[in-house]
């Protein structure tokens, strides 16, 4: 007598086990990318927070506007609430999805970009902390400062987008930006070394204006890094490796 085939493995069963694995794949790939897209999202706007920092304190430099210092230090206090929202966010994708390769490098790349877009709000309150000892003076009369905020602001929103859009031209940009920062640095020293030289009374308000000048190139340093590891993300290399 013929010993009927186990059930199991009757090929109609089999399809279906397919079938459901394939099923519960798509499940689980479709609730990683609403994941991502949240991370993105959150992303986004701590950068847009970061932005609004520096936009904050150029106009208090140009302006003289004091007032708006502790709206930069609100504002600070949301970067640090927002660090530790997206290093959650990341490390429950990386705990429960188990993600590998890209996916792996995108979210690895995540949490190294907040610990500088941090540094870039810490940044920001630091040049809030010294504008109320230039004492009424501005730095107007430097448009070096004004380029700076620009550039770094521009600087810092392209490389978050190049991280959400995976665009390594985008990323390669704020490389190549950093160049500008540097030279306008170069150019405040310089001027700042002549008044100095001019009047030394207006010392401790150039030396004010220099710290100034340091914290935006530091700020154009972190949005480099930021882009450096958008590259990583999509290549797999790192500068520094």
């Amino acid at each position: 007598m013929e010993i009927p085939k186990k059930y199991s493995r009757h090929p109609r069963i089999k399809e279906q086990k397919i079938i459901l694995q394939e099923g519960l794949g798509k499940k689980m790939r479709n609730r990683f990318d609403e994941q991502l897209s949240s991370l993105n999202k959150k992303l986004i706007e701590m950068g847009a927070m970061c932005e609004h920092m520096i936009v904050l304190v150029s106009k208090s430099i140009l302006n003289g506007e004091v007032q708006k210092m502790k709206e930069v230090k609100i504002k600070g206090h949301e970067v640090d609430q927002m660090e530790r929202e997206i290093e959650t966010i990341c490390l429950k994708l990386l705990l429960q999805q188990q993600p590998v390769a890209s996916d792996l490098r995108q979210i690895s790349a995540a949490l190294k970009m907040i610990t500088d877009m941090e540094r870039i709000g810490d940044q920001a309150k630091n040049i809030a902390e010294i504008i109320p000892f230039l004492n009424g003076r501005t730095g107007a009369e430097l448009s070096d400062f004004d380029q700076m905020a620009e550039t770094v602001c521009k600087m810092v929103k392209n490389s978050i987008d190049a991280y959400v859009k995976q665009d390594i031209d985008l990323a390669q940009s704020v490389v190549i930006c950093d160049d500008q920062i540097d030279d306008c640095f170069v150019r405040v020293k310089g001027r700042l070394i002549k008044m100095i030289a001019n009047n030394t009374a207006d010392g401790e308000y150039a030396i004010e204006l220099l710290m100034i000048a340091k914290y935006f190139e530091k700020i154009g340093d972190h949005a480099v890094n930021i882009a450096e590891w958008v590259k990583f993300s999509v290549t797999g290399v790192h500068l520094g490796e």
